[in-house]
């Protein structure tokens, strides 16, 4: 398998690292949707990251899409927990990280590509109170519940990617409301999986 994306995108490094902890071999291709545009174009035309190309060709599009893939691949090796109660917590954190992912990337999009006369602030407030909003919901349900990192959930390490994420490329975020999140982002830096996936420019290190 081959996957499409910079690391600097947190849909590509949860996918990154979720690969990994799945025990899955992939070949990652360190490809930008706005540098290599004609080159990302000839491997998925709608020129989206993550890209997936299976062993048989098949391109997949969306990290959600990858991860369900992959735990159909990896089965009955899991990163989502096996008790209906457990999973609908996961389900829960997972929906509030991946909220926030979406609001702090339309908040880098707005100060990296649209000009600032171009910018419409009400906007810029409106998807700021989301983000903090999704943070707060997402701080309350990860306080008190520990994560083993030798046996990582998806939630754990989607809400970890997506903080390191908004610190890394949002100047101005204060982490002292989240303590809980920040933690959980140091623990998870530790991890060969995550640091063999930097977010950045590079390539996922081999095993």
């Amino acid at each position: 398998m081959q996957l499409i994306g910079m690391l600097d995108s947190p849909y590509v490094r949860r996918v990154a690292v979720s690969l990994q902890a799945l025990g899955l071999p992939f070949e990652h291709r360190p490809l930008s949707v706005f540098r290599h545009v004609d080159e990302f174009r000839r491997i998925n035309p709608v020129v989206k990251a993550p890209t997936l190309v299976c062993d048989d060709g098949t391109m997949l599009t969306d990290s959600t899409l990858i991860l369900d893939y992959a735990e159909a691949l990896a089965a009955p090796r899991s990163l989502m927990p096996r008790t209906l109660p457990g999973r609908r917590q996961a389900l829960h954190r997972l929906g509030l990280a991946l909220a926030a992912c979406e609001k702090a990337v339309q908040l880098v999009y707005e100060r990296a590509i649209r000009p600032e006369e171009k910018r419409h602030q009400p906007w810029v407030d409106r998807v700021t109170m989301q983000l903090h909003g999704g943070l707060a919901a997402l701080e309350a349900a990860h306080a008190g519940q520990p994560v083993d990192w030798q046996q990582p959930t998806q939630d754990a390490i989607t809400s970890a990617v997506v903080w390191h994420f908004l610190i890394a490329t949002l100047g101005g975020v204060d982490p002292a409301p989240y303590p809980t999140l920040a933690a959980l982002s140091a623990q998870a830096e530790q991890q060969p999986s995550f640091q063999r996936a930097p977010h950045g420019d590079g390539v996922v290190a081999a095993p």
